[in-house]
């Protein structure tokens, strides 16, 4: 029985044939999300027998995925096809650029940049309080009295009066 390679890169002549306009959706996703209607034949006349179908999510920066994609030849095709565009690379180098294929062949097409710096606050957000946590306790232990400064002080006014 004869051994046929396997072609990982099934889908990149069909994103290579739509990179332009791959290219124009993430420029005017800083506008606000983009979408696309593919044509599913398209998909699924090279391989209609896709394992896990042809949905995907790929979240994209600096030209790598920030998400797993292992599961999905599709996504990977359309990162492959990205990464050989110099402006989508110029592009994803300033921001996350998240890309979501749904069961009805509508290509979504996201700038994400604005939740990254919001995660990035909330990490940071958590060790600035813990400093001021230290900063209050040390400063609460300065200006509070210890309990035998307490007792000495109490125990003074008692002597003066018997």
């Amino acid at each position: 029985m004869p051994s046929y390679p396997i072609n990982y890169n099934l889908y990149t002549f069909l994103w290579k044939k739509y990179r332009p306009m791959l290219v124009k959706l993430m420029v005017d996703a800083d506008n606000g999300p983009q979408e696309y209607k593919f044509i599913q034949h398209e998909f699924k006349d090279i391989n209609p027998k896709e394992k896990g179908g042809h949905t995907f999510t790929l979240e994209a920066h600096k030209g790598k995925a920030q998400n797993n994609i292992k599961s999905s030849v599709v996504a990977q095709d359309l990162l492959l096809t990205l990464q050989k565009s110099a402006r989508a690379l110029e592009l994803m180098d300033t921001a996350t650029y998240q890309f979501v294929m749904d069961k009805q062949y509508l290509f979504h097409v996201s700038k994400m940049e604005e939740e990254i710096a919001e995660e990035a606050e909330v990490e940071e957000s958590p060790k600035e309080a813990e400093v001021e946590e230290v900063k209050d306790s040390k400063n609460a232990s300065a200006e509070k009295p210890t309990s035998t400064d307490e007792e000495s002080k109490e125990e003074k006014p008692k002597e003066d009066k018997g």
